[in-house]
Order: structure tokens, then C-alpha cells, then sequence
């Protein structure tokens, strides 16, 4: 019966710390001299890997704006075009250290927070490479439905520098794509 209380509060330490701290998969690079409010605005999603929460959707976006407290509201919505609807999701972002480093915890539900670690990014905040806190999560992300086909190859070779297996992503259907 000791045992119980033991375990008990082992399992709840390892969840405060898996669910408050999270971090870049190990050996990847975030990006440093990161300016959080040329990053605010619209992003839309140009790829992303395959995963449930986003399974099926069409033209994707991200939005950021500043929060009271120094977070980033983050709003994200696509089109199912199996049900013919929108579907948008509502959470929240802090940075996990110094704001000048892109590497941030975000959360959607409640006390729940994953990585997003942004690594790579074009001088004038464009472009967006992001991972979550493994490598089975990653974006592509532009400021335009579309990218060209030189910015495409950089995205992926500075994936496949950092250890992902770019064969999985999946190209989201955006207007004009």
C-alpha cells in the first residue's frame, strides 16, 4: 500500500514536467535573434506531417497575435471538405526561454502544452520551418498560399539536415495551389 502514494506521485511529476516543459526534439537547431512580432499574423500552411488533429484539412492557416500577459494567442482553421465546414482551434503560446529564441510551448486544451520550435526562417519572417517536440511533427509555413520551388528544396534540406523524414509530408490543397 506504500507503493500506491510512490507511484502516484511520480505520475504527477512526470506530467507536470512532460506537459509544462516541453522542448526541440534533441540535435535540432531553433532558430536564436527570433523577433516574435515580425511573426505575428496570418501563416499559412504549405505542408505539415500527417496527424489527427489535423487529418483531412484543406487550406490551413495559423494566426498569432500578442497576448496581455507576453504569450501569443494562436488561431488555427481549415476547411474539411468532407463535412463542407471550417473547423478552428483556439489556444495559447509562452516562449520556454529568453523570446529572442523560437522555441515555444503551445497549448489548445486546457494545462496541456507540446513544442513549437520554430527552425528555420527567411530574414523577412516568409517562410517558416516548425517542429513540435518530436520529429513526427512538422510544418512548412508561408505568408503566401503558395511557395516557389527554390524555396520548397531549402525547406527540405534544412529538414532532412535536422534528421526528418521529409517522404512524409503531406502538400495541403491552399487556393492557388
Amino acid at each position: 500500500m506504500r507503493l500506491l502514494p510512490l507511484v502516484a506521485a511520480a505520475t504527477a511529476a512526470f506530467l507536470v514536467v512532460a506537459c509544462s516543459s516541453p522542448t526541440p526534439p534533441r540535435g535540432v537547431t531553433v532558430v536564436n535573434n527570433f523577433d516574435a512580432k515580425r511573426y505575428l499574423g496570418t501563416w499559412y500552411e504549405i505542408a505539415r506531417f500527417d496527424h489527427r488533429f489535423e487529418r483531412g484539412l484543406e487550406k490551413v492557416t495559423a494566426t498569432y497575435s500578442l497576448r496581455d500577459d507576453g504569450g501569443l494567442n494562436v488561431i488555427n482553421k481549415g476547411y474539411n471538405p468532407d463535412r463542407e465546414m471550417w473547423q478552428q482551434s483556439e489556444g495559447k503560446a509562452y516562449f520556454t526561454g529568453a523570446p529572442t529564441r523560437a522555441a515555444l510551448k503551445v497549448s489548445f486544451f486546457g494545462p496541456f502544452y507540446g513544442g513549437y520550435n520554430v527552425i528555420a526562417r527567411d530574414r523577412e519572417y516568409r517562410h517558416a520551418l516548425v517542429c513540435g517536440p518530436d520529429r513526427d511533427y512538422l510544418w512548412i509555413l508561408s505568408r503566401t498560399p503558395t511557395i516557389s520551388d527554390e524555396v520548397k528544396q531549402e525547406m527540405l534540406a534544412v529538414a532532412t539536415r535536422e534528421g526528418f523524414d521529409v517522404s512524409k509530408f503531406i502538400w495541403v490543397q491552399q487556393p492557388g495551389s
